[in-house]
């Protein structure tokens, strides 16, 4: 099943890239982007597997929760405070400058549906299907490391 919702833009390359919002509270997660190349990490409610501290869920990890993620394939890190990247050039996307175009793509922006403005509330979007998730439902990285 095919969910993007549209398009955004990179005002650095002026590449367009899909996308799928996510609303991390209809998703039971947390999210987190690595901070290299704006890989979104998604970290489900649900899963067995939890950090030994508490996590925030419906919105971006808090700091506490980043000590146990796993590195980004890339070799970055996941943190609280990064924000999505162009795939072409890793240039990072100002959820101001995004507005128009998640806004463009939702239906209830017609009923009045503003898109947050940041990128640690409870929406976070995955580009270009690019995500890991602890699910271990596929060959995903496993995101939470082992406690010492």
């Amino acid at each position: 099943m095919d969910r993007t919702k549209g398009t955004l833009p990179c005002e650095s390359c002026g590449g367009s890239f899909a996308y799928r919002l996510v609303h991390a509270g209809f998703n039971d997660s947390a999210y987190a982007y690595c901070g290299d190349c704006g890989m979104a990490a998604v970290l489900g409610a649900y899963n067995p597997v939890q950090p030994p501290v508490r996590v925030r869920w419906f919105e971006a990890i808090s700091a506490e929760v980043e000590a146990y993620l796993l590195p980004c394939p890339c070799g970055g890190a996941f943190v609280r405070n990064a924000a999505p990247r162009c795939p072409s050039c890793k240039a990072t996307w100002s959820a101001e400058r995004v507005a128009e175009a998640i806004e463009a793509d939702a239906p209830g922006t017609a009923k009045g549906w503003r898109w947050q403005r940041n990128w640690t509330g409870l929406y976070f979007v995955i580009v270009e299907g690019r995500e890991v998730n602890d699910n271990g439902a596929s060959d995903a990285l496993q995101v939470l490391r082992s406690v010492r």
